[in-house]
């Protein structure tokens, strides 16, 4: 999403209901993440039984955002241990080139 576009309004549906949204995102990125929470509610409310509306978004809120703080994690812990490799490889190639040699 880029802050420098206008705003602009889209009209997806989700959970049955007509929404209209007004954001700086590209319209299809804005239908993609409508068409993402409806899927969700869609699943929640079939792996459940029927459930208020609001319950399955509340639940599909949590899910996704769970996801979301998943996903984080692993990215984080993804980009420790490619620095450390990186640090790992630095130390080696010092190491074989010797104290007076510097790469190129």
């Amino acid at each position: 999403m880029s802050g420098d576009r206008e705003r602009s309004s889209v009209t997806v549906r989700i959970a049955g209901e007509e929404h209209t949204i007004r954001a700086n995102a590209e319209p299809d990125y804005t239908r993609r993440c409508a068409q993402i929470v409806d899927e969700r509610i869609r699943r929640i409310r079939e792996q459940s039984g029927l459930l208020e509306s609001h319950r399955a978004a509340i639940l599909a809120a949590l899910s996704l955002t769970d996801e979301l703080l998943q996903a984080r994690s692993e990215l984080e812990a993804d980009r420790r241990e490619t620095a450390s490799r990186a640090e790992n490889l630095a130390r080696r190639l010092e190491d074989a080139l010797g104290p007076d040699e510097e790469p190129s």
